[in-house]
């Protein structure tokens, strides 16, 4: 429901202040928080113990932005993220590409033989499936919230996956990247709280769609984006919690949402589908 306001004064002071602030996934040391800190240089980073978490702060006005990231490399898409981004009231508006260094952390003075256990986030633990394989055959993968959240489970047994730029007193790093690919990145986007913004040039648009549940449905999305000659570069898929069987598509562009033709496609999109939002438009 839209809130009328009698004049731009009440409007303006019923709106979020600004608090300089960003919200992200910690704790200290995350990869997160040094994406937060390139996106939103000079803020306070108000680190999280979940992604679910940092939005919630950024809706509650505890922040201006939150910084997730939407996806790997090596692994695809965040998962959890992009639910987030489909329902809540969120909007992307710029995206950073971030190196990603692995490093095995254990405590000081342990062997590598003494090693049964390892933890990490489970996309670290993806990340470095082929190394663990090899090296440490027979130990036992633990997911963390984050990776330096593993830094907490060290001990004479235990080791951790965390970045190269961690440190800690008491705690040795691998001398080399421990990542099965070393051209590994990583994608966040910073989101703010309300409606997507048309009027600031862009380089890729992100939307989120569900269509008819019947043949062929979603091959007309893509035949709106053949006909106005906009090119993909990313389809993901989740499916809907409320309804089994039917999925939303998550759909990633290059083009200038201040353009007219990239304007019409999304029009064209959203009267297409049964559910449609638009998501990001970010350089």
């Amino acid at each position: 429901m839209f809130k009328m306001y009698a004049t731009e004064e009440e409007r303006a002071a019923d709106m979020p202040k600004e608090t300089n602030k960003v919200s992200c996934l910690g704790p200290e040391g995350s990869y997160s928080q040094l994406a937060a800190a390139s996106l939103c240089k000079g803020k306070e980073i108000v680190l999280c113990r979940s992604f679910a978490e940092s939005v919630s702060i950024l809706l509650a006005g505890g922040t201006d932005y939150a910084v997730l990231p939407v996806e790997n490399s090596l692994n695809g898409g965040i998962l959890p993220v992009l639910d987030l981004l489909a329902e809540a009231d969120i909007f992307g508006d710029e995206e950073y590409l971030l190196g990603i260094d692995h490093r095995l952390a254990m405590k000081e003075g342990v062997k590598r033989e003494d090693i049964d256990t390892v933890c990490s986030h489970e996309q670290a633990l993806g990340q470095c499936t082929e190394y663990l394989k090899k090296n440490f055959p027979q130990a036992t993968l633990l997911s963390t919230s984050s990776t330096t959240e593993s830094l907490r489970c060290l001990n004479d047994h235990t080791a951790g996956i965390v970045g190269a730029h961690v440190r800690k007193a008491g705690m040795v790093l691998s001398e080399e990247n421990i990542a099965d690919n070393k051209q590994n990145f990583t994608r966040f986007l910073r989101v703010r709280r309300g409606e997507p913004s048309l009027e600031k040039q862009s380089a890729m648009v992100f939307l989120c769609a569900v269509c008819a549940h019947r043949p062929g449905a979603l091959l007309g999305i893509l035949k709106i984006f053949q006909r106005y000659g906009l090119n993909l570069t990313r389809i993901d898929s989740r499916p809907l919690k409320e309804s089994f069987g039917q999925y939303r598509f998550f759909i990633e562009f290059a083009g200038d949402v201040t353009n007219e033709r990239v304007r019409s496609a999304l029009k064209d999109v959203s009267f297409y589908c049964d559910q449609y939002k638009l998501i990001g438009a970010y350089m």
